[in-house]
C-alpha cells in the first residue's frame, strides 16, 4: 500500500553584516527572530495526512451502535466525501455503492487512547526501543511523534481489528513523559503523514511506582511516592514562572522546549494523560492539579477507579482501563474485573485501552469481557452502551468528539461492518472504512495493508 508523494519544502536563512575591514556596521538592525521563536511548537510539527480517495457508499439492513449509546435495528448508514450524511431506518442510496448487511452490524471505527505502536514497533528489539526517554524523570520536551515508526506491521492488526484511529504515548518511566500524537490508522511515508489534523496535544505523565523504580534505582530523587508528588510540584511551579515571564516579555526569548509543553498545558491547549494505578494517588493528582490550575483529562489504567468513581465523576475525568488486567505489580493488585461497568454505573466517562501490540486487535473482545463481568453484578448495560467506552468516550478524552467517535451526519466517516455482533467473540470486521475510503477487507487480500518492512517477508501482512 503506498501513499502518494507529498512534497515537502523548508528553508531556514541568516545573515550577518559587516563593513570593510571585518568591523561591524555602526548602526547594523538588531536580526530577525528565526521562525519557531515563540512557544507555539505544537504549530511548528504539522499534520501532512490527507484522506484517501473513497465513494459514496451506503451499508443497510444492519444492527447499527452509533457509538453513543444508540441501536439501530434493520438501519442504514451512508456516507460520501469523507463524512458520514446520513444515519437512519433508510437513507437515499441514489448514486451511491449499496452494501446489503443483512445478519451484520456496524460501528464507527475504534478509537484507542493508550497505544505505544511506532514508538515500541514489530519486531520488539532494543533499536526499537523508543518510547521512554529514561535520561531524566522530567522530559515533557520529547514528542512521541519523533519515534513513530510508520512502517510498524502492527498498524495494519490493529486496522484488521476495527481500530481507525489511536492515541500513542511516551512510555511510564517518567514523572513527565513527553507528549502525545493521535494518528489515523492508515500507513504513510513518514508519521506526519498519519497524525489526525487538529487533534490536540497531549502530556503523559506518570505517578506510582514506574517512576520511583527506574530512578529511585539510580539513587536519584524521585525514589519514594512523595518524592514523585514533590518533584511534579516543582516542575509545575517553574512552568507557572516561566508561563508569567513569557507572558510579561517583550521581543523574542531564549527558547526551552521542556517549558513550552508545560505552559501549553497550563493555557489549556495540552492534554494530560496521567498514568496512575492506585486511589489515593489519583487523589493526590487532583489535588496537585487544582493547586497549579491545570486539568487530568484521562487517568490511565486506573485499576482502583472503582473507589473513587464518584470524584472522577464530579471533576469531569475519564477513566481508561483494561478489562482483567490486574496483580502483575503491587500497586495494580487491588484490580477487580467489573472495573470498567462500574465506573460507567456511576455515570462516569469509561473508556476500554490496550496498552498493547494484541490487545488493541481485541478492544471489542475486551470491551465485552468487561461488560459480561459488570452483568454477573447485576449491571444491566446495554451492549450499544458497552460500545461509547471504545467510540465517543475516548473520543470526548482526547479532544476530538466533534470529528469522531460516533455515526453522525457530518462527523468523518470512520466506519466498520462486522459479520456479526461485534460483543461476540466470534465476529470480526469485514469492512473498515477511513474518511469514506476503504481501507481493509477482510474478502480482498489487495485491500490489507502490508508495510514496507514486511514486503518479501513470509506471510507479509497475514493475507493468507
Amino acid at each position: 500500500m503506498r501513499v502518494a508523494a507529498i512534497g515537502l519544502l523548508a528553508g531556514l536563512l541568516a545573515g550577518c553584516a559587516t563593513t570593510g575591514g571585518g568591523k561591524p556596521a555602526a548602526s547594523a538592525p538588531p536580526p530577525a527572530a528565526l521562525p519557531g521563536g515563540s512557544p507555539e511548537a505544537e504549530g511548528e510539527v504539522k499534520s501532512t495526512y490527507r484522506p484517501w480517495p473513497g465513494a459514496a457508499t451506503v451499508v443497510s439492513n444492519v444492527t447499527i451502535y452509533d457509538g453513543k449509546g444508540g441501536r439501530i435495528d434493520g438501519g442504514a448508514v451512508r456516507f460520501e466525501n469523507g463524512k458520514v450524511t446520513a444515519i437512519g431506518q433508510t437513507v437515499d442510496v441514489a448514486g451511491a455503492t449499496v452494501i446489503d448487511g443483512a445478519g451484520k452490524w456496524v460501528t464507527p471505527g475504534i478509537i484507542d487512547i493508550h497505544s505505544h505502536l511506532g514508538d515500541y514497533p514489530a519486531p520488539g528489539v532494543p533499536a526499537h526501543s523508543d518510547g521512554n526517554e529514561v535520561t531524566s524523570p522530567v522530559r515533557p520536551e520529547v514528542w512521541a511523534i519523533h519515534s513513530v515508526w510508520p512502517q510498524d506491521p502492527n498498524f495494519s492488526r490493529a486496522l484488521a481489528g476495527g481500530v481507525t484511529v489511536l492515541h500513542v504515548l511516551p512510555g511510564s518511566a517518567n514523572l513527565f513523559g513527553g507528549r502525545g500524537v493521535t494518528l489515523k490508522n492508515v500507513y504513510g511515508r513518514t508519521a506526519q503523514d498519519m497524525m489526525m489534523p487538529e487533534a490536540p496535544w497531549s502530556l503523559k505523565m506518570a505517578c506510582g511506582e514506574n517512576p520511583k523504580r527506574v530512578y529511585g534505582s539510580r539513587n536519584q530523587m524521585p525514589g519514594t511516592r512523595m518524592g514523585n508528588v514533590a518533584m511534579m510540584r516543582q516542575t509545575w511551579a517553574n512552568a507557572r514562572d516561566y508561563q508569567q515571564r513569557m507572558k510579561a516579555a517583550k521581543g523574542p526569548q531564549k527558547r526551552d522546549l521542556q517549558m513550552e509543553t508545560l505552559s501549553g498545558v497550563l493555557d489549556g491547549k495540552i492534554l494530560v494523560q496521567n498514568h496512575c494505578y492506585r486511589a489515593d494517588e489519583m487523589a493526590n493528582i487532583i489535588q496537585l492539579s487544582k493547586e497549579f490550575g491545570y486539568k487530568v483529562t484521562t487517568f490511565h489504567h486506573a485499576v482502583e477507579g472503582y473507589k473513587i468513581a464518584d470524584l472522577l465523576r464530579e471533576n469531569g475525568i475519564c477513566a481508561a482501563m483494561w478489562a482483567d488486567w490486574w496483580g502483575f505489580k503491587l500497586e495494580s493488585y487491588d484490580g477487580i474485573e467489573e472495573n470498567l461497568p462500574f465506573m460507567h454505573a456511576s455515570g462516569g466517562c469509561a473508556i476500554t485501552h490496550s496498552d498493547d501490540a494484541d490487545g488493541i486487535q481485541r478492544l471489542n473482545q475486551e470491551t465485552a469481557k468487561a461488560l459480561s463481568d459488570g452483568r454477573k453484578w447485576g449491571l444491566q448495560i446495554k451492549d450499544e452502551e458497552a460500545w461509547t467506552w471504545i467510540a465517543i468516550n475516548p473520543a470526548k478524552a482526547l479532544g476530538i468528539a466533534d470529528k469522531v467517535g460516533s455515526l453522525e451526519p457530518g462527523k468523518q466517516a470512520d466506519v466498520v461492518l462486522w459479520n456479526g455482533n461485534p460483543l461476540s467473540v466470534y465476529s470480526r470486521p469485514e469492512k473498515v472504512w477511513i474518511d469514506g475510503a476503504l481501507m481493509y477487507d477482510t474478502n480482498d487480500p489487495n485491500r490489507r495493508p502490508v508495510s514496507d518492512f514486511e514486503l518479501g517477508h513470509p506471510g507479509a501482512g497475514d493475507r493468507k
